[in-house]
């Protein structure tokens, strides 16, 4: 009699001795939790919730119905893509201008950081950071004014410079030959400098004992670079490059944009600014949001997949 009275009295206490412990860590942190509060909240109000409205790609949206109650078309607007006269264009294009950014546009902010951490001369170091981070605060719509001006067929000083060699004129916006190094190239004059940075922070933290006993040893200033810092920013620099290839083909589309013409459209064409025309311009949200959820998938899978082969091979990886 006596244990049936005292055994539910126990398990109270041990179900209350579970939750507490339970609970413990985070009321003991509490403070870390509520400085992450805004930020989850953030993240829940502006990037989750909103994605209820993929599903009007696999809807046929009409919008006095609205997203609920659209009919359901199923993988429709996904084989019109496929089908399309356009789809392989816009991968070739899309896929060609991600590893061409990706290609140029990644290493040269390793080798600036590199160059720029060998520099001695304070003043001189200061200089070269302040020209190659001015660059980062134009807006885009700056940046392509620019490249008009300058590489006006009639008044760009670049053509300048070409008729004084005796050369013709290029009109380079309308050539589509042009048009992925120019948005490339552009690209890297005003990114290098900024994405430098962090790179210069991983390099602030290698141990200057390594350097020493490398002078010591007889090691010049290139070997030091090749076998000290080379290797001690390589995680840093294997983590941006996954996350560099999970964005290969998520090119935005404002500067592609602003630097497209109809003369260019063959190289110029790619996933973003389709759409932009499909949904903005022609209306199509269906068949739009589609392609649109198309393109971050193939971004998904490929960030999941370098980042496992990043993780086999190297042990560095973001999870």
């Amino acid at each position: 009699m006596a244990n049936t009275t005292v055994q539910p009295a126990v398990n109270a206490v041990h179900e209350k001795k579970r939750i507490r412990q339970k609970w413990n860590p985070i009321l003991r942190n509490w403070q870390l939790y509520l400085l992450i509060s805004p930020v989850v909240a953030y993240y829940i109000v502006f990037q989750y919730l909103p994605m209820y409205g993929i599903q009007i790609a696999f809807k046929d949206f009409i919008a006095t119905k609205g997203i609920w109650g659209s009919p359901w078309v199923g993988f429709e607007h996904f084989e019109r893509f496929f089908h399309s006269y356009y789809f392989w264009r816009l991968i070739k294009n899309t896929l060609g201008l991600g590893l061409y950014s990706l290609a140029v546009g990644f290493p040269v902010p390793i080798i600036l950081a590199l160059l720029m951490n060998e520099v001695r001369a304070e003043k001189f170091k200061k200089f070269v950071q302040t020209i190659t981070y001015a660059p980062h605060f134009l807006s885009t719509v700056v940046v392509v004014g620019m490249m008009m001006m300058f590489l006006s067929p009639r008044y760009g000083i670049i053509n300048h410079f070409i008729g004084m060699f005796g050369g013709n004129p290029i009109n380079f916006l309308s050539e589509p030959s042009w048009f992925k190094t120019l948005f490339v190239m552009s690209d890297v004059w005003q990114t290098m400098g900024w994405s430098s940075i962090i790179y210069l922070a991983a390099l602030a933290g290698v141990d200057s004992q390594l350097h020493e006993a490398a002078r010591v040893d007889g090691a010049t200033r290139l070997q030091r670079i090749r076998h000290i810092n080379i290797p001690s920013i390589m995680p840093t620099i294997i983590i941006l490059f996954i996350l560099n290839i999970g964005s290969i083909m998520g090119i935005g589309f404002e500067k592609v944009l602003l630097m497209q013409n109809t003369l260019n459209l063959e190289t110029s064409d790619i996933i973003s600014t389709y759409v932009y025309r499909s949904g903005i311009q022609d209306a199509e949200y269906s068949f739009s949001a589609a392609i649109g959820l198309f393109n971050s998938i193939i971004n998904f899978i490929l960030l999941v997949t370098v980042n496992q082969i990043s993780k086999r091979m190297s042990e560095t990886s973001l999870w």
